[in-house]
């Protein structure tokens, strides 16, 4: 392996690193900026909205730049985009301000989200081989670090915009140090003969290649809402049903990332002998039985298990989503990482609200029966990942059973 396509890789995990502790810093501070603005659980869920459509449109926007322009340009453009917007959110004192931090915050992190996911299907297509959930694996080791200096912090009686400002200057630094590293050809110009082939390509076919694009894209959604729920309701889960202090409460979303990054760790391995799908289902069903617990338990040691098993569960599923969507059209991978990621990020940063909006009528608790269903759903819908390659393996397996 060459050396400049490791330096790309390895940049690569940087940007996820840098993406999930800045989203990560945001989401420990909720409590406190949900306090200090003085809103409840229902607006903060409405306010979440905003963030997503911001996240929405950026991720759009980031998808055709990508493409055209190159990752090299586009990655850490973002990079230094969303680290300045990080601050924001952590200054309003009314409701009406923070809704327009939070668009704006939303969608810069769109863009850098949907641009690292673009270079990273062309790292993992360089490689010929599974990468894609190591370099998410990064994402959530950005969340665990957010977690460990969000709790410092709050023991500490900081404000949420000094720690918030300090990271986010820290961010501006590694996004374009970083830069250099990424891969430098256009990924535009290094699909010209994949676009070829996809032009020449039956309507029919590229008419199954979009409808399979959505249903990735719809999966997505129902994933991400359910690691969503994680990010923006577990710790006030721990402090508001379980009673537990706000610097213990803010551990609840680290151990959910702790276990993504275990689950991210080891999920390449695991894609390369048993299919992305297998993935995605047992994934799935996994996470189901993790927020189940949480649903149901009145303890917190339990609770701690619940999400943490929530966390593993769900490790795998979104990088196969996004890794199938970019290899099915190498010519349009930003496009389609776009158009999945987008609709995923509607999931994860607008889908929290409608949790919000369920405590209207029940316990924060008992709204995570939908999240259930959700994971229920994923599980049974997963075959959409089938390859080529699965139906070789179960092939292989019904002829050595019947022997």
């Amino acid at each position: 392996m060459n050396a400049p396509l490791r330096a790309a890789r390895v940049a690569t995990f940087v940007y996820f690193s840098l993406c999930g502790t800045l989203m990560g810093t945001w989401v420990v501070n909720i409590p406190a900026i949900e306090e200090r603005v003085g809103i409840s659980h229902a607006t903060l869920g409405g306010l979440l909205v905003l963030l997503g459509l911001g996240a929405f449109v950026g991720m759009q926007v980031a998808g055709r730049l990508t493409d055209s322009l190159g990752a090299r340009v586009v990655v850490p453009a973002t990079g230094v985009l969303c680290s300045a917007a990080l601050v924001l959110p952590g200054l309003p004192r009314d409701p009406w301000t923070l809704a327009g931090a939070l668009m704006v915050f939303g969608f810069c992190n769109g863009c850098l989200d949907v641009s690292m996911n673009a270079h990273a299907v062309h790292v993992e297509k360089a490689y010929g081989r599974p990468v894609m959930s190591a370099f998410h694996a990064t994402f959530s080791v950005g969340g665990v670090l957010a977690a460990l200096v969000g709790a410092a912090t709050a023991s500490a009686g900081q404000s949420p915009a000094v720690g918030m400002a300090a990271m986010g200057a820290l961010g501006i630094v590694i996004a374009l140090v970083s830069a250099r590293a990424l891969l430098p050809a256009s990924p535009a110009v290094a699909a010209t003969d994949a676009e070829r082939e996809a032009k020449q390509a039956p309507a029919a076919r590229r008419s199954r290649t979009s409808g399979r694009i959505w249903v990735l894209a719809a999966l997505a959604l129902m994933v991400m809402l359910c690691e969503g729920a994680a990010n923006d309701w577990s710790a006030l889960h721990l402090k508001d049903v379980l009673g537990a202090p706000a610097s213990t409460a803010a551990f609840a979303y680290g151990t959910f990332a702790a276990t993504m990054t275990i689950g991210r760790l080891l999920a390449d391995r695991l894609v390369a002998r048993f299919g992305s799908m297998a993935i995605l289902r047992y994934g799935a069903a996994t996470a189901a039985v993790g927020i189940a617990i949480v649903t149901v338990s009145p303890w917190m040691w339990a609770a701690f298990a619940g999400w943490a098993l929530f966390g593993l569960g769900l490790s795998g599923c979104v990088p196969q989503l996004f890794s199938a969507a970019g290899h099915a059209d190498p010519a349009a991978a930003g496009a389609n990482v776009s158009r999945v990621a987008g609709l995923g990020y509607v999931g994860m940063l607008a889908g929290p609200a409608v949790i919000g909006w369920l405590t209207h009528f029940t316990a924060l608790n008992h709204t995570f029966v939908l999240l259930i269903l959700l994971c229920a759903i994923t599980a049974v819908a997963a075959g959409v990942l089938r390859t080529d390659s699965d139906r070789t393996r179960r092939t292989r397996e019904l002829a050595h059973g019947s022997r």
